[in-house]
């Protein structure tokens, strides 16, 4: 199935949508952290906490961090969680570069690497991993079903899904200031610490026409998994949604 976000891509030309993702996190790569933390105003630490908390008691020692970017949720999950073995994947590799110096400085190359993989064509053999994460990534995924399909092949039985995911405020007043904020603060100061004014015009309307809530819920189980579930967070600006095989 097409989902109307796979159609949405930062520089609007005729090209894939992938390959201009990670053009788009190659330019932005060195200014990413700065920008995250400054746009959610550090809220999205917390979210990435509430993920990590869901799945502590599983006790995951087989982990995949799905575009992973500069490995924020790779290096909180790592110490959070102690698994034997963190693998972060994405398509930038600028991203994972900074993420590979972060990693380093925290001291845990030895537990976190990262591999250049597309999400929605893993080299890793089915039924790898106890856990996989996906967080602020999966709406750039150039095929949704796809990208879900490949997560559910390499974890393995009763392994776990965790995605966090910003999505758009359903209640007044939150709807009102949401669309304000993405529409004029978002692309107004992504392109001035970044100087890419295609990535944040790009980022909220991403985020308007990705599958939220009951609808992703859908998506989620037609790939597969089961006990499916969704929370809102912070009056609906993010969406924590769990699974498993």
């Amino acid at each position: 199935m097409n989902y109307p976000q796979e159609n949405i891509k930062p520089y609007e030309n005729d090209g894939q949508k992938s390959p201009q993702v990670e053009q788009m996190f190659n330019n932005i790569a060195r200014k990413y952290d700065l920008l995250n933390h400054a746009l959610s105003m550090g809220i999205d630490k917390s979210w990435r906490r509430k993920a990590i908390k869901w799945l502590k008691p599983f006790a995951p020692q087989h982990i995949m961090d799905v575009a992973t970017g500069t490995g924020d949720f790779a290096i909180l999950s790592c110490r959070k969680l102690q698994p034997k073995e963190l693998i972060g994947t994405d398509i930038s590799e600028g991203m994972m570069n900074v993420g590979r110096e972060k990693v380093k400085k925290e001291g845990l190359s030895g537990k976190i690497s990262f591999a250049r993989e597309d999400c929605t064509s893993l080299s890793f053999a089915a039924d790898r991993f106890d856990a996989i994460t996906v967080a602020f990534g999966i709406r750039n995924f150039e095929d949704l079903d796809k990208g879900l399909a490949e997560m559910h092949r390499v974890l393995k039985k009763n392994g776990h899904l965790v995605i966090l995911e910003l999505t758009t405020p359903e209640g007044f007043p939150m709807k009102q200031l949401f669309a304000v904020y993405s529409k004029v603060v978002i692309p107004a100061l992504g392109k001035l610490l970044s100087k890419d004014k295609g990535a944040y015009t790009y980022l909220p309307r991403s985020i308007q026409a990705f599958p939220q809530g009951e609808v992703m819920k859908k998506v989620i189980t037609k790939a597969g998994f089961t006990d499916v579930s969704f929370q809102r967070l912070t009056f609906g600006i993010c969406t924590l949604y769990t699974a498993t095989k």
